[in-house]
C-alpha cells in the first residue's frame, strides 16, 4: 500500500517517477491565467492568517462548506478567521476524492512542511503554525510565496478600465516574478445586462474623455485602452462567456442597437446577439494586430441562485457547467477572422466535458503560421482535477498534437494554489510513463523528456512571452 502524498504521489510507474523528478519538477512556472490580486503582489502583502490566504474568495472551499450545511457567515460573513478555519478543517475529511482534499494537503506540505492530515483535531495547531509563518516570515509574503514555487510569470485578469499602476510597480520592484495584465472586456460585451452595461460605457467615456455616440466611437475608446494595456506589456486577452456569437449583422444595425440601449430602451435577443457578434469580431481583429493571445473560456452557467445573487452578488460560488451549443457559432467566428487574415493565436477552454472532442476537432480547422497556433486549453474550473485533466490530455492526444500543448495554469485567486502545477505535471508524467511501460509508446526518454519540458514550460513561453 502506497503512503498518501509520498514523493511518488500520482506516479504509478518507475518511468513516470523518473520523468517527473528528473524533468517536470525542475521547470519554472508560467501562470498565464489567474485571478491573483495585482495589488497584493505590488504591496507584497503579508497575510495575517491562513484563513486570509486560503478562504478569501475561494469558491471551491465555500461550496464544500455550504454543502456541509455551515452558515454563510463562515464563508463570506463576519465570523472570525479562526472560526472560519475550524469549520473548513471540519469539512476537509468529507472532501475525500474531491480535488480539494489533494490540493489542501499538497499546499500544507509544499509551503509549510506539514504532513499531518487536516481535521478538527489537528486544526488549531496547523492554524497557529501556518498563520505565524504567513504573518511574520518574508518568505511567506505574496512575492515570497511566488518565489518559493519558482513562478516566473503571472498574468492577472484585468478590466479595460484598470489603470494598471500596480503592474508597473510590480515590474519595477519584483526581482523574480514578472506580472503582466490580461485584457478581460466581458462587461463591454454583456449588453444583455443593460444597467451594468450602460454604467460601464459611461465610465469608459469619463476615462477616455469623449462621448461614445456610435459603435465606431466605442471601438476607438477600446483601442485607446488596449494601447494602455500594451504599454504595460499585456500579452493575453480573455473572455468568460457562455458562447461566442457570430450571427450576420451590418454596421448600421450595430450602431442603432448600441444607441438604443444607451437611451434606455430594451433589446430583443436577436439585437443582443448581433451586437455581441460585432464586438467579438472587432476585438479579435485587434488582438491579432496587437499580437495578443485570445483566450475563450466557454460554457459556464453563472449565478444560478437568485437568492444568493441578491444577497452576496455575482461570482460567489453559485455557478455550474452549462450545456450550450458551441460548435457552429465558434466555427463561424474563427472562420470570419481567418477569412480576413486576422485570426490571433487562440486558446479555447470548454467547461462541459462533453465538448472535449468538439473543441479538440475545432482547433484543427484553423491552424497555420505558428506551431500550435490554436490550442485546446487545459482542464478548467470544474475540470481541473485528475480525471478532467486526463480527459483533456486524451482528447488532445487523439485529435491534435499533444507535444505542442501550452500546459497548465492556476485560474486561482489564492497565492497558495501553485501546487496545482505540480499536480498537473505529475498527472502528465504518469500518462507518458505508464504508456511507455505498457509498450504503447517507445522508451525514447530523450524525446519524452523534451516533450515534458515543452508542455510544462517551453511551449507557453514561446507562444506568448518571447
Amino acid at each position: 500500500m502506497a503512503n498518501f502524498l509520498s514523493k511518488d504521489f500520482l506516479l504509478q510507474s518507475k518511468t513516470a517517477q523518473t520523468l517527473y523528478h528528473d524533468t517536470a519538477a525542475k521547470m519554472p512556472v508560467i501562470d498565464y491565467h489567474c485571478h491573483l490580486s495585482h495589488k497584493d503582489i505590488a504591496e507584497n502583502r503579508q497575510f495575517n492568517t491562513i484563513t486570509e490566504a486560503w478562504l478569501e474568495g475561494d469558491h471551491y472551499k465555500w461550496r464544500a462548506m455550504r454543502t456541509m450545511g455551515h452558515e454563510e457567515a463562515f464563508c463570506t460573513g463576519d465570523k472570525s478567521d479562526f472560526e472560519k478555519f475550524m469549520v473548513w478543517a471540519e469539512t476537509v475529511p468529507f472532501t475525500l476524492r474531491n480535488p480539494l482534499y489533494h490540493w489542501t494537503h499538497l499546499e500544507l506540505q509544499r509551503y509549510f512542511g506539514i504532513h499531518e492530515i487536516l481535521n478538527k483535531y489537528s486544526a488549531e495547531k496547523i492554524y497557529r503554525k501556518t498563520s505565524d509563518l504567513l504573518s511574520k516570515d518574508p518568505d511567506f509574503s505574496t512575492r515570497g510565496l511566488l518565489r518559493q514555487m519558482n513562478v516566473e510569470v503571472v498574468c492577472t485578469t484585468d478590466d479595460p478600465l484598470d489603470d494598471l499602476s500596480y503592474h508597473r510597480q510590480n515590474n519595477q520592484e519584483n526581482e523574480y516574478t514578472k506580472i503582466y495584465p490580461t485584457w478581460r472586456p466581458d462587461r463591454v460585451i454583456n449588453i444583455d445586462q443593460k444597467e451594468q452595461f450602460v454604467a460601464y460605457i459611461r465610465n469608459l467615456e469619463k476615462l477616455n474623455g469623449f462621448e461614445i455616440t456610435s459603435f465606431d466611437w466605442l471601438l476607438k475608446a477600446l483601442e485607446e485602452r488596449m494601447q494602455h494595456f500594451a504599454a504595460h506589456q499585456c500579452r493575453m486577452s480573455d473572455h468568460g462567456v457562455e458562447v461566442v456569437h457570430a450571427v450576420a449583422y451590418t454596421r448600421e444595425e450595430v450602431n442603432q442597437i448600441l444607441l438604443k440601449v444607451l437611451q434606455g430602451d430594451q433589446l430583443v435577443q436577436e439585437e443582443e446577439q448581433k451586437y455581441k457578434s460585432a464586438i467579438f469580431f472587432e476585438l479579435g481583429i485587434r488582438y491579432h494586430q496587437f499580437g495578443w493571445v485570445m483566450q475563450l473560456h466557454l460554457g459556464a452557467l453563472r449565478n444560478n441562485s437568485p437568492r444568493q445573487l441578491a444577497s452576496l452578488g455575482p461570482d460567489t460560488g453559485f455557478d455550474s457547467i452549462g450545456d450550450f451549443p458551441q460548435a457552429q457559432s465558434l466555427a463561424k467566428f474563427l472562420g470570419n477572422l481567418e477569412e480576413e487574415d486576422q485570426l490571433p493565436k487562440t486558446i479555447i477552454y470548454n467547461l462541459n466535458p462533453a465538448d472535449n472532442y468538439v473543441m479538440g476537432t475545432m482547433i484543427g480547422n484553423f491552424q497555420g503560421g505558428f506551431a500550435g497556433k490554436i490550442q485546446l486549453g487545459s482542464g478548467w474550473w470544474f475540470l481541473d482535477q485528475k480525471e478532467g485533466m486526463e480527459w483533456q490530455l486524451n482528447a488532445l492526444s487523439n485529435l491534435g498534437l499533444l507535444p505542442l500543448f501550452v500546459g497548465m495554469l492556476t485560474d486561482s485567486r489564492s497565492f497558495l494554489s501553485y501546487p496545482r502545477h505540480e499536480y498537473f505535471r505529475r498527472i502528465l508524467c504518469n500518462v507518458f510513463g505508464n504508456e511507455i511501460e505498457q509498450g504503447l509508446l517507445p522508451a525514447d526518454m530523450d524525446w519524452t523528456r523534451k516533450v515534458i519540458e515543452k508542455i510544462c514550460y517551453q511551449n507557453i513561453k514561446a507562444y506568448a512571452f518571447e
